[in-house]
Formats: C-alpha cells, sequence, structure tokens
C-alpha cells in the first residue's frame, strides 16, 4: 500500500513539473512576442502601413503601403532628383539602436509629408507603438497600430 502512495506521488510531481515548464515557456514566449517592435505598423490616421525589420543591431521601417495608392511620389523631399521616387519602398525609420529596456533611440524618421527629417525614439506601450520624432527640445508623439 505504501509503494502505490509513493509512486503516485512521483506521478504527480513529474506531472505538474511538465505542466509547470508548459506554462513557463509558453508565458515567455508570449512575451517575447509581444515586446517585439518588428513587423507591420499602421500609422495614425490610417494613412500608411510601415514594416518595421531588424537591419543588424539597428532597426529600420519603410513604407509597404498607402492610403492613395502606391503611386504616391516624394515630391516634398529636398533632394530634387528624389522627388521622383515612389514612397512605396522608401525607407522612413533608419538606424535606430536598443538603449534601455525595450526603448529604440538614436534613429532618424523621415516625414514625406513635408521632407524633413527628425531625431526619432520608438517603445511600445501595451500593443501600441509609439513613435516620437525630435527637434531640439520639441518632440511630437504618434501612436501607431500592429496590423
Amino acid at each position: 500500500m505504501c509503494t502505490f502512495a509513493a509512486e503516485k506521488t512521483m506521478l504527480f510531481k513529474k506531472t505538474m513539473k511538465k505542466v509547470l515548464m508548459s506554462l513557463v515557456l509558453t508565458v515567455l514566449s508570449v512575451a517575447g512576442y509581444a515586446q517585439s517592435v518588428v513587423g507591420t505598423w499602421v500609422t495614425e490616421g490610417g494613412d500608411s502601413q510601415v514594416e518595421i525589420y531588424q537591419s543588424g543591431d539597428n532597426l529600420c521601417g519603410k513604407i509597404i503601403w498607402l492610403k492613395q495608392g502606391d503611386d504616391q511620389l516624394d515630391v516634398h523631399n529636398p533632394d530634387k532628383k528624389m522627388q521622383s521616387r515612389k514612397l512605396v519602398g522608401v525607407n522612413i525609420l533608419t538606424g535606430l539602436t536598443k538603449k534601455k529596456g525595450e526603448k529604440w533611440e538614436g534613429g532618424k524618421i523621415y516625414n514625406p509629408k513635408n521632407g524633413k527629417t527628425y531625431k526619432c525614439s520608438i517603445w511600445l506601450e501595451g500593443n501600441k507603438l509609439k513613435v516620437r520624432g525630435y527637434v531640439a527640445m520639441f518632440h511630437e508623439t504618434q501612436t501607431w497600430t500592429r496590423k
């Protein structure tokens, strides 16, 4: 009778270890996914979609869709030679490096609506991406949503 109870206890312990390991692995994999800024994001206002991707130790982001159509040109670019290029495929986020926590800083963001480039940082707040452009001590922050 004692050996049956001991075997049952041992089996229970082994089963519990497997269940706990499965839970830990699931939580870790979900947390890893939730913290990734890599992916497709819909910009504030829904006018475009940007694909953020890893390039070495940096993050970059390119326009992959425009509400007004794929034939939109970079007409506000200060470089006259660039004004005839299509905006779809243009890298608007460049040089972002991971800093403290999940914040990416030190990069640049190009605004095709006015042709200007700003210092930039991005970070996640829940399932939203905060994108901040800087000029000196002034900044503007947009909220992008995951597609």
